[in-house]
Parts: C-alpha cells; structure tokens; sequence
C-alpha cells in the first residue's frame, strides 16, 4: 500500500456512507494531526477538541510502534478498539492512517473488510 496515492477526501466520503452508524473518518498524519475528513454531520463528539488531539498523536505513537514488528509478523491491516461508547480502527494509508470511530453495535466483523475494499480500490 505505501506506493499507492489516496484522495484523502474521497476515502472519507466513501467510509462514512459505508454504515449510518459511522461517526467520524478522517486521516492523521505521522505527527498526529488531522489531514482530511471529520466527524459526521448532526453528531455530537464523544470528547473535546482538545481530547481529539491527544487521541490522534497517541494514534500515530501506536501506528509507528506497531510497525517494529512488522518483518515478523507481516503489515498491520487494521487495528480495533473496542469501548463501551465507541468501536475504533485505524487502517494504515502509506505513512498516514485512517481513522474511523462508529457506533459501539456496529457489526465489526464486516465493517474493516468493506473499509479495506475501498481503500485497496
């Protein structure tokens, strides 16, 4: 996936009509900060912009950790976090990641392959 070129937009577009239970979809760069996509519109957020930022550089943090293991164990596809109030997955995008927190009821075993599908398009 690292030689390919996204349109950041477009793959947010397309994650968030995906499931109406999708909140947010948006890509974070290295450095932890927010390149393309947001959160859904008429959604209140679950933290505040300030907890935002601390989530997305603690994203890039375990994203870059995740990848010392690599030439043991292969890329990582996609990584979950399952919470009482929310279903997380970042998705590596080259050196960025996809990020796309849903509803908690979400059916999490078929919404990262349809994710995947859209990214690998």
């Amino acid at each position: 996936m690292s030689g390919k070129i996204y349109d950041y937009a477009q793959v947010c577009t397309s994650v968030m009509a995906i499931d109406s239970k999708i909140r947010f979809a948006g890509v974070i760069n290295e450095r932890g900060r927010l390149v393309a996509g947001g959160m859904k519109e008429n959604v209140e957020p679950l933290e505040s912009e300030k907890d935002d930022e601390m989530i997305f550089m603690e994203l890039a943090l375990r994203v870059k950790m995740r990848k010392e293991f690599d030439k043991q164990l292969g890329c990582v596809n996609f990584a979950m976090a399952s919470r009482e109030r929310a279903l997380a997955m970042s998705i590596p995008l080259g050196e960025d990641i996809l990020y796309v927190v849903s509803e908690p009821d979400v059916d999490y075993g078929v919404l990262p392959k349809k994710i995947l599908e859209i990214i690998n398009s």
